[in-house]
């Protein structure tokens, strides 16, 4: 659920005023069956203790109770209770649970380093594909089964309604992780062989030549990559591999050469597989043909070693699996408020998602021109419609929103 930033207690309550005014006016609407889902909240006070265990009979009772409260963090449970304001965890009576994927930039391969704005955008073309390949392509899930939401934070949320996945037990859930993932799937899966006559060969005995004869069938094998539009990951790992190979072809000898190496190669073994598939044209040749043959001998080892395996690891699907398999996880309330940007927690639909842009989309609307000074904290640098940009000790006057998602940040604060 992210770490809660710490506030002075002027920019806390100056904090508390701006979520109110939206509860005030937001309509907020409830999940599916919200009579029986825990809900959960974090105040904005000093301390930072969850407030869980609460039950809402109806959408009023949801809108009364931000309006009141007025949280910085609103959750509701992924699963359904006969009793969801049970104290305790085993006497709600558990009747089953969405099936919620999480995809954070905190999780996500290639993030680390990358600006507030560019984890974002990456986060969202991967939520793109787990979506598209996976939950609908490979699972073949409805998507009018499904809702997105942009989390508020750095990722999305993808919830899966379908009461086919509801009874899954957490074990079950982690092989449905473990399938997007690709634990334990073998690239070299994506290879089949096949057999041809090559006519008959001198040199053995056909046992229907009688006593003279010598000749016998020779039979030859074929390998070849399986065509790219083989369900699963067998065709996601070809798709992959040629992607693999047209990069390397633009990009040469010598870069291919050394990203061999820092994929584990030695000098050598790197210098005479890129020449090889680049130089030679043995890449273009496997990415026209398929086939495998095109190396005139046997495949070099390193192909399977480095190609295939980072093909595979390249296209591996990407998912907080603790989310998933957690049958009674608390999870962000769409409509809400992002006590840790001030963004709003914003459902979508898929075709939207392409142009969605959060730091222009999730951000709350208010009266034009109106603004807020904060003195900085740290070095910022975010692309809002209004630039943020400034070091330590700076005073800007910036859009409310914008002054929200800094001082929630912990990056900066109401000046005494």
């Amino acid at each position: 659920m992210g770490k809660i930033a710490s506030l002075d207690p002027k920019s806390l309550a100056w904090a508390r005023q701006q979520f109110a005014r939206y509860y005030a006016i937001a309509r907020v609407d409830p999940p599916s069956k919200l009579a029986r889902r825990e809900i959960a909240s974090f105040p904005f006070t000093a301390e930072t203790m969850m407030r869980r265990h609460m039950a809402l009979s109806s959408p009023e009772e949801l809108q009364g109770f931000l309006r009141s409260e007025v949280p910085r963090h609103a959750y509701y449970s992924s699963a359904y209770y006969e009793n969801p304001d049970h104290p305790k965890m085993d006497g709600k009576s558990w009747l089953g649970a969405d099936l919620i994927f999480d995809l954070d930039a905190d999780h996500l391969r290639g993030a680390d380093g990358l600006p507030y704005a560019e984890q974002l955008e990456l986060v969202k073309e991967r939520v793109a594909r787990l979506y598209d390949e996976f939950l609908v392509g490979d699972f073949g899930i409805d998507p009018s089964e499904m809702s997105l939401v942009f989390s508020g934070g750095r990722g999305y949320h993808i919830h899966v309604h379908d009461p086919t996945y509801r009874p899954l037990t957490s074990p079950e859930r982690r092989e449905l992780v473990d399938y997007i993932q690709g634990t334990g799937f073998d690239p070299t899966l994506a290879i089949r062989q096949s057999r041809e006559d090559g006519g008959i060969a001198s040199g053995g005995r056909d046992p229907d030549a009688g006593e003279s004869g010598s000749r016998t069938p020779q039979v030859r094998s074929y390998r070849r990559l399986v065509p790219p539009d083989t369900p699963g990951w067998r065709g996601r790992t070809t798709r992959a591999v040629l992607s693999v190979l047209t990069r390397w072809e633009e990009q040469g000898v010598e870069a291919t050469r050394s990203e061999l190496e820092r994929r584990g190669l030695s000098k050598g073994k790197a210098r005479s597989l890129a020449k090889l598939l680049v130089e030679d044209g043995r890449g273009r040749q496997i990415r026209e043909s398929l086939s495998l043959e095109v190396f005139h001998r046997d495949v070099p080892p390193e192909f399977f070693d480095v190609v295939l395996r980072q093909a595979a690891v390249e296209v591996q699907g990407e998912t907080d699996a603790p989310v998933t398999t957690d049958i009674n996880r608390l999870i962000r309330l769409p409509g809400s408020l992002h006590g840790g940007t001030g963004f709003r927690v914003t459902p979508l639909a898929r075709g939207a998602l392409d142009r969605f842009r959060p730091l222009v989309d999730a951000v709350v609307p208010v009266p034009s021109g109106e603004s807020c000074t904060v003195e900085l904290a740290g070095p910022v640098d975010y692309p809002f419609a209004t630039s943020a940009t400034g070091s330590v000790g700076d005073r800007l006057d910036l859009p409310t929103p914008v002054a929200l998602f800094v001082v929630l940040r912990g990056e900066g604060a109401l000046p005494p």
